[in-house]
């Protein structure tokens, strides 16, 4: 199913231009300061730093719904950052935008090169998933609905756990557990290498294909929701396309949106409270979990 976010001509036309001010802001400026200044604190329960493992890179940040009545849906977000840099606690607007929509929220760090490389952050990223499925109650969220998703680098890496089964095998769960997978912007299709950073990262000349998501997904794969931007200049469009279509012809139900005024870093910075006017990412990602 292509969706395109609907709203009136003259609503859009202006959202076109607000988009692109805030763009420009974020480009000018910390994009992490700019929204870490206005995120409220007040609107979740927070559980800091919580190992996951043995290394410094391996916790995680716990975000909860102040007022949920019953079990609460899970959804383990991973940051981008080109699998070379991001920390949790620049991520608390992720966190206070599902937490607020009565998500229970788990943001973990992990390795990063060049300390390592292909696989061992996907280690990492199943290690977490499992924490998560392993203590979900005891934050208020329900164990058989977590997702998993991610921005850039850290989509990728929740698609290699979520379709490739050998990842959460080795962490010691099975992926047909997951609820379903989320992805803003995720690199899913791209090979041949080009940059000299990814190439390090996943060894070229002797990449694997299978370090691809739309290479190892495959029947039984959990419901998908893909977000992009059209005009996303790091991450081609062609990733998420790509891999809705393969989705769809293994039988998995996948819904894929574009957004026309929205770029590769405004994309997950709209999940922000203060830049929810740009576009209404969270509230597609608080209805895809809600929805059974």
């Amino acid at each position: 199913m292509l969706e395109f976010p609907s709203r009136p001509l003259r609503r859009r036309t202006l959202s076109l231009g607000l988009a692109g001010a805030a763009t420009s802001l974020l480009q000018a400026c910390s994009p992490v300061a700019f929204l870490e200044r206005r995120v409220p604190e007040d609107t979740y329960r927070l559980v800091p730093d919580t190992a996951y493992g043995s290394h410094p890179r391996q916790r995680l940040d716990v975000y909860s719904p102040l007022d949920a009545r019953t079990a609460a849906p899970v959804f383990v977000f991973f940051y981008g950052g080109a699998w070379t840099s991001g920390t949790r606690g620049f991520y608390r607007f992720v966190g206070e935008a599902m937490a607020a929509r009565g998500i229970v929220t788990v943001v973990p760090d992990y390795r990063l090169h060049p300390e390592v490389r292909f696989p061992d952050f996907l280690d990492d990223s199943a290690r977490a998933v499992r924490w998560a499925l392993d203590h979900a109650a005891k934050h208020g969220g329900d164990p058989s609905r977590v997702f998993i998703g991610g921005h850039s680098a850290g989509a990728y890496n929740a698609a290699m756990v979520a379709f490739d089964p050998r990842y959460a095998q080795a962490a010691g769960f099975d992926s047909r557990r997951l609820a379903g997978f989320i992805g803003l912007a995720g690199p899913y299709d791209f090979l041949p290498l080009t940059g000299r950073t990814t190439r390090a990262v996943f060894g070229w000349p002797d990449t694997s294909p299978a370090t691809q998501p739309i290479n190892v997904v495959s029947t039984g794969a959990p419901r998908s929701l893909l977000l992009y931007a059209v005009h996303d200049n790091l991450v081609g469009p062609h990733n998420s396309e790509n891999l809705a279509r393969r989705l769809r012809e293994l039988g998995t139900a996948v819904r894929i949106v574009p957004y026309e005024t929205l770029g590769h870093r405004t994309l997950v910075g709209s999940l922000a409270r203060p830049l929810n006017w740009t576009g209404d990412a969270a509230d597609r990602i608080a209805a895809f979990i809600s929805s059974p």
